[in-house]
């Protein structure tokens, strides 16, 4: 068990409350740009479907750092992720017009002095998007 700031402690099986990011068509433009990624499956619609996607999808690295985001903000900063993986497992479907969820939570996987490994879940529309996500970080 590890004790954060005094008052709640931490322990295997632990589920850390769940937080839902919001992807829509901006985010995906937005990250594009930043990231060079200009792929027209992220932004479209016809390339999309064209090439037999349901409709636009977001960026896997979006999603990854949305989720690695949850990661860091109950770590107490970046310096405190010792490590972060996922696999990409479904995409993220983005029809135009909409926010779409991305809901990511954990459960605490081990418990080893001050460090603890968290199994990660995220899903959009209810279906599982990240595959083996996991995080060890320091507390």
């Amino acid at each position: 068990m590890v004790n954060v700031g005094g008052a709640r402690m931490i322990e295997v099986g632990m589920t850390l409350p769940e937080k839902i990011f919001y992807i829509d068509r901006a985010l995906l433009k937005a990250y594009a740009d930043a990231s060079g990624d200009q792929n027209p499956i992220h932004q479209n619609e016809e390339f999309a479907l064209f090439v037999g996607l349901p409709n636009v999808i977001s960026h896997g690295m979006l999603t990854m750092a949305l989720a690695g985001k949850y990661v860091t903000e109950w770590a107490g900063g970046s310096a405190n992720v010792r490590e972060f993986s996922a696999r990409f497992i479904k995409p993220v479907i983005v029809p135009a017009g909409e926010k779409v969820d991305l809901t990511v939570d954990a459960t605490v996987t081990e418990v080893d002095g001050n460090t603890v490994k968290l199994d990660i879940t995220a899903t959009s529309a209810g279906v599982k998007v990240l595959g083996m996500a996991k995080a060890v970080v320091v507390k």
